[in-house]
């Protein structure tokens, strides 16, 4: 019966074509015998279900060709887990000489049912679409015979094979006739899906994505979920792959509208899948909404992602994981206002019943930290941090010690009293000496090290700039920065230099403008006017040159670079007594920035109403810029005894401002000077020396 043939008949007296993989005839012998090492009957071997399955396509079949029993002989090895042996009797069908036939059937068999004339009737000799699955499966279980022999590359030559043999006989995809629980459908949703896997093995990345574009592109009448799963398997390989695979022509079905990149093809698909979980058509999966966040994310997307976020049905998340994913995007997004209020509502009244969400608090306490006005309030985040995570998670402790630190430093930089403000800076000691035990964060140094040269702390300040620098390997930008000020601040203004000198050949093109305008007020300290001239045209010569190639967030930062650079130049220039160099450089600047407190500062000249209408102007731009504050009360010294307590009130505000700045304590010494408080000028005078000797060249911050 097994030599029978359906089809294309061997007669009895030949036996079938003699080649080394002759275990067809070898297996299917009269004894019954195995070709497995010794003779091993088969029912102590094969269970019922493999009995009754082959007993059931064999009377299905009715009879065999000489490649259909190798294909069923080939499916009964690879049960049994004899891979090797399964190969051999595979390899015994030739599949491109009979591909064109399998192409042929399953277009004549599959075209749609109607009324068929005398000429539409299949023509003889057309194999069966039974025929056509038990190849087909065979080529399927070859490939993956191969597969477990890691004979990867050639097992996904096999599968593509059996892809190509189908697209051919449908080009235009599955027809609506073809039953859902057909074999050869079966079969070929398995090939789908196994191929790009076999290629991602293979490490052919190109070819795996061009495997899954091929499974999408057409309807193969996949289910639901298994499309979902392509889909979001094509998605993770564009994004994680590493490899930018063009879409070719023939699967630009989109025209201009195609995605232009690996990226956006795959946020396109995971839209499509977010909207189908949405809807209730495949069942909701996190890892979808992961790579989409990550996707969107490297887009800067982040309102998207929120959008995304608010659409997710009830009982995904959680309200506070909702509210704390929400706040992440809107504060990636620039809005740190509204994911502020977000986390607020974490930790509102109407949460008051539940566990306290420590990511969200985290979140306020930093949030809180990059807004002076807000320090309070983001004291009050990471003190219920600290209450909540005590003994729990260390990480979370030591970062609420570090927020809790920044945000009682800004706190003490807006404080109205000299007790709050100290009461402030000890805190934020504490806090930040507190959080440094932990060495895994070398931030924390480096904060610690900013607070601590705000504070004129210079060699604490100085030493921890220098572990943090140990701790991360290396000095970033703005730890060079950080050191060569601390430097300045001991008047040491030529080691300074030489440490700006080592970033400029250690940081990138936009630091090394930073660094140069600091070498140039370094070189302006020493009193080397020429030298700071000629580093200010090199800066002033690097931003223009960088103007054309630099993104919007470059830009802006060159502007004000610039803006800067000439201000610097226009004040070098009036030390020098060149009025008409200082009013270029000050027209440069206004022609950048005309809206510029500094700009209207640096405008002021010897007398004193006009000068004073200049600092009024600066003044109404920025309220609290201080040279302004501290120059007006010069002025105002000058023209009359009278204005005296004016004077005094731009002073003490100054000074309640920025506590350290010497310029303002020498001013209300001249003041009560004038007034005839000897003793008062005297402390004040003396302040004002001892806070200059350890005034940096520039603002710490």
């Amino acid at each position: 019966m097994l030599c029978a043939c359906s089809g294309e008949q061997f007669k009895f007296d030949e036996p079938p074509p003699e080649s080394p993989e002759s275990l067809a005839t070898r297996d299917f012998s009269a004894s019954g015998i195995s070709s497995r090492n010794g003779t091993v009957d088969w029912d102590s071997k094969l269970d019922d279900a493999q009995v009754d399955e082959v007993e059931s396509t064999l009377k299905e079949a009715l009879s065999l060709n000489y490649e259909e029993a190798r294909a069923l002989l080939g499916r009964l090895e690879y049960q049994r887990g004899n891979f090797d042996a399964a190969l051999q009797v595979f390899q015994g069908i030739d599949i491109r000489t009979l591909s064109s036939r399998m192409s042929k059937a399953i277009s004549e068999r599959t075209r749609p049912l109607k009324p068929r004339s005398k000429g539409d009737i299949v023509p003889a000799g057309v194999m069966s679409l039974h025929s056509v699955s038990l190849l087909l499966e065979a080529i399927l279980l070859k490939a993956k015979s191969l597969e477990e022999l890691s004979r990867i590359k050639d097992a996904a030559k096999e599968c593509k094979m059996m892809l190509d043999v189908v697209d051919s006989a449908l080009p235009n995809g599955i027809p609506d006739g073809i039953s859902e629980d057909c074999k050869l459908l079966e079969m070929f949703h398995k090939a789908l899906e196994l191929l790009p896997k076999l290629w991602i093995q293979a490490g052919y990345l190109d070819e795996a994505v061009l495997a899954y574009r091929r499974a999408l592109i057409k309807p193969w009448n996949l289910d639901s979920q298994r499309l979902a799963c392509i889909q979001k398997d094509l998605a993770t390989t564009l994004l994680f792959g590493g490899v930018e695979v063009e879409v070719p022509a023939q699967f630009q079905v989109w025209g201009s509208t195609a995605p232009k990149s690996n990226l956006e093809e795959a946020i396109l698909l995971l839209f499509v899948l977010m909207s189908r979980m949405l809807n209730g058509q495949i069942i909701w999966d996190s890892e979808v909404m992961s790579h989409l966040t990550f996707a969107l994310t490297i887009s800067n997307n982040f309102e998207s992602v929120a959008d995304h976020i608010e659409q997710v049905i009830p009982g995904v998340y959680t309200r506070a994981e909702r509210w704390y994913l929400l706040a992440l995007c809107y504060s990636a997004a620039g809005q740190n206002d509204t994911a502020l209020n977000l986390v607020k509502k974490i930790s509102g009244c109407s949460e008051a019943n539940q566990e306290p969400y420590i990511p969200s608090l985290l979140l306020g306490a930093k949030l809180c930290s990059q807004d002076l006005q807000q320090a309070h309030e983001g004291i009050n985040f990471a003190r219920q941090v600290i209450n909540s995570a005590k003994n729990q998670d260390e990480h979370f402790l030591v970062q609420a010690h570090k927020l809790l630190g920044v945000c009682y430093g800004n706190a003490a930089r807006v404080s109205l009293s000299d007790f709050e403000r100290n009461f402030c800076q000890r805190e934020a000691l504490a806090a930040l000496n507190s959080a440094s035990v932990c060495k895994e964060d070398p931030e924390i140094m480096f904060i610690l090290g900013l607070e601590n040269a705000i504070q004129r702390n210079l060699t604490p300040a100085f030493n921890n700039v220098m572990c943090y620098s140990e701790m991360s390997a290396g000095s970033t930008a703005k730890a060079w920065k950080l050191l060569a000020l601390v430097v300045s601040a001991e008047q040491r203004f030529k080691d300074a230099e030489a440490i700006v000198d080592l970033a400029l050949d250690e940081t990138g093109q936009i630091d090394q403008m930073e660094h140069l305008r600091l070498k140039a007020v370094l070189q302006i300290s020493q009193q080397q006017p020429k030298q700071a001239i000629e580093t200010y045209r090199i800066l002033l010569a690097l931003i223009q040159a960088q103007k054309e190639s630099a993104t919007n967030d470059v830009v802006t930062s060159q502007r004000r670079l610039e803006v800067e650079a000439w201000l610097d130049l226009a004040g070098l220039y009036t030390d020098l007594e060149s009025w008409r160099d200082a009013e270029i450089c000050i027209n440069r600047a206004k022609a950048i920035q005309f809206f510029c407190p500094r700009n209207w500062h640096a405008t002021a000249k010897a007398r004193y109403k006009e000068a004073l209408v200049a600092f009024t102007v600066s003044l109404s731009i920025e309220p609290d810029y201080i040279p302004s504050i501290v120059s007006t009360a010069k002025v105002l010294m000058k023209m009359s005894n009278d204005v005296a307590p004016i004077a005094r009130s731009f002073l003490m505000n100054a000074l309640r401002l920025e506590p350290t700045n010497h310029e303002a304590w020498f001013n209300l010494g001249m003041l009560a000077k004038m007034e005839g408080s000897v003793h008062q000028a005297a402390d004040f005078f003396q302040a004002a020396h001892e806070l200059k000797l350890s005034a940096p060249v520039q603002n710490f911050i």
